[in-house]
């Protein structure tokens, strides 16, 4: 009997293996290992939760083509990159929109900051015509090459893509800049955690 069950055990070990895991749960969201975007299959970078003070704001997961640990690897990295926020609480799309533009602020030199005003005008506008974001709605921040940076929420992708490469890493460094939103996010993002 013994060695039927070493037997279950080990065939179960080697199946696990061969299938890995699909996914981690975090606070209920599911976080996959990999996903598809424009034909490339992206690795999970890293992921970690954004907290405003003590409350749970969105779940975050960074997708590359090739691991990468800071701002300046994800803008070198080959291919598409992802980033995907799951909303874990119900915020007002307008104000989030308005943190986005401060984020971008707090991280971009401001002889530099002026350029990326017309884009940023163009986000909060995204973001304001999606009035609420609820618990579970998903925002993707995708950079596909020859196309340029596309958001999707709730589904939906929400207007023409940003062309500009520079406007990708200013909003990039809300997450992975050197005033990030959250420090222990932009951790979780790089996988330093």
């Amino acid at each position: 009997m013994t060695t039927k069950y070493s037997m279950i055990a080990a065939l179960f070990f080697v199946f696990s293996c061969v299938t890995g895991h699909a996914a981690q749960d975090m606070h209920g969201v599911k976080v996959e290992d990999s996903i598809a975007l424009a034909g490339t299959k992206l690795q999970l970078n890293g992921a970690g939760t954004r907290y405003r003070t003590i409350f749970k704001v969105y779940v975050g997961a960074l997708y590359t083509t090739q691991k990468v640990n800071s701002l300046e690897d994800l803008i070198a990295a080959p291919g598409p990159k992802r980033i995907s926020l799951t909303f874990l609480r119900e915020i007002e799309a307008d104000p989030f929109g308005k943190l986005l533009t401060r984020g971008v602020e707090d991280n971009v030199p401001r002889s530099e900051f002026s350029k990326l005003v017309p884009g940023l005008i163009r986000m909060s506008d995204i973001f304001s015509n999606n009035k609420v974001l609820l618990t579970g709605d998903v925002v993707h921040v995708d950079w596909i090459p020859g196309t340029g940076m596309v958001i999707t929420a709730k589904g939906k992708v929400q207007g023409e893509p940003f062309k500009d490469l520079d406007f990708y890493k200013a909003i990039m460094s809300i997450w992975l800049g050197p005033s990030p939103a959250d420090f222990k996010l932009k951790e979780g993002l790089l996988g330093a955690k």
